[in-house]
This record gives C-alpha cells, sequence and structure tokens, in this order.
C-alpha cells in the first residue's frame, strides 16, 4: 500500500513538474514574440526607418522593403500606394472594401481574400477628429474573427486615401503591416500573444 502511494506522489510531482516547465509567461511569450517578428524581417530582409524619416519623406516608404516602425502602436507598416482620392474626412462615415492576406508570423498559418474575383471584405469606417473606428459588416475577417477590427489596419487609414479607379492611371492604397499581437484580433492574435503579416488594399465603396 504505502509502495503504491509512494508511486502516485511521484508521479503527481512529475506531472506538475512538466506542466510547470511547459507553462510560459506573459513575458515570455512578449519576447518570444519580439524575437519572431526580428527573425522575419530579417529573413525578408526588409529595412525600418523612424518615424521622423518617415515624416521627411512626405509620410511615405521608399521601395519594397522599407517599414516604417510606428512607435506608439508597434506596429511596422509599408506604403507601397497611397492611393487615388482622399483621406477620410472628419466627422465620415464610409464603406471600405478590402483585399487582403494574413500570414502568421510564427505558424505561417494564411487567411486570404484574394482567391475569388468578388469575394471582399467589407468594413464601416468612421473618423471623429483623431480618432477612427471600424467594424466588419462582410468577408472572410468577419467569419473567421468576428466584427472587430484589428487595430493595427486602422492604422493605415492616417496616412492613405480611401478611393475608386477612375483613370487608368489610379492606384487603391496599398499597404503592408507586421502587427504585434496587441494590435491584432481578439479572438486569435492577442489571446494567443501572436503577431502577423498583412498586405491590404483598400477602396471605397459605393
Amino acid at each position: 500500500m504505502r509502495k503504491n502511494i509512494y508511486t502516485l506522489i511521484v508521479l503527481a510531482v512529475t506531472l506538475l513538474t512538466t506542466a510547470c516547465n511547459d507553462y510560459e509567461t506573459y513575458g515570455e511569450l512578449k519576447e518570444k514574440e519580439r524575437d519572431n517578428i526580428r527573425q522575419f524581417i530579417a529573413d525578408s530582409s526588409f529595412v525600418v526607418i523612424d518615424e521622423a524619416q518617415f515624416h521627411t519623406q512626405g509620410n511615405l516608404t521608399v521601395g519594397t522593403k522599407q517599414f516604417v516602425y510606428l512607435t506608439k502602436s508597434g506596429i511596422y507598416m509599408q506604403i507601397l500606394s497611397k492611393g487615388c482620392g482622399e483621406m477620410i474626412k472628419d466627422g465620415e462615415t464610409l464603406s471600405v472594401n478590402c483585399r487582403f492576406s494574413e500570414l502568421g508570423i510564427q505558424d505561417s498559418s494564411v487567411v486570404e481574400n484574394y482567391s475569388w474575383a468578388y469575394d471582399v471584405d467589407i468594413l464601416n469606417v468612421t473618423r471623429n477628429g483623431s480618432t477612427i473606428t471600424a467594424y466588419f459588416t462582410e468577408g472572410t475577417m468577419l467569419q473567421a474573427y468576428g466584427s472587430s477590427v484589428p487595430e493595427g489596419w486602422i492604422v493605415p487609414f492616417n496616412y492613405v486615401n480611401i478611393g475608386r479607379l477612375k483613370k487608368a492611371d489610379d492606384e487603391l492604397a496599398h499597404v503592408r503591416l507586421i502587427v504585434p499581437h496587441s494590435q491584432g484580433t481578439t479572438s486569435n492574435a492577442k489571446s494567443n500573444v501572436k503577431p502577423y503579416f498583412y498586405d491590404i488594399t483598400f477602396q471605397r465603396g459605393r
């Protein structure tokens, strides 16, 4: 009997020790996230500039490798095209059509809506002063994560125009983002401390 009790105690201690060793603190998860982002940037040969240089460049990034690190949000942003049309005005609410791809930096998972010609995500976006809010009304992101728009998606609206293609040389606003968990989807990125890489185009809805 004593032998059986001793065996159970050893087993319990072993399981507890293993569980403790497998558990990662929030601080450890954030450090892993930072390491993953740094490695992703290095592997992609991206060049990171600060906001001061970004402002001297007219709030634009240059070429296909340059990203600006935005200190307040912690995201890395690349503006491939500022887009036609105009920026969202104060007091304005509009529908915005998006095409996007989402890449999980840690696990290489992919969510996207480029596969079908008419498969677009639709956001309802409102600007009140310096505050911009948005929610999904249709599309892949709504189905995958719910109506809440990642804060990282909202940041580019401070820098790009939202228009529609009218002339042959018009371009839609086109951005790429490296989004830390704190600026990502509530149901996935935030809860799992995971960073994501996004490629997004924005078009003013009808």
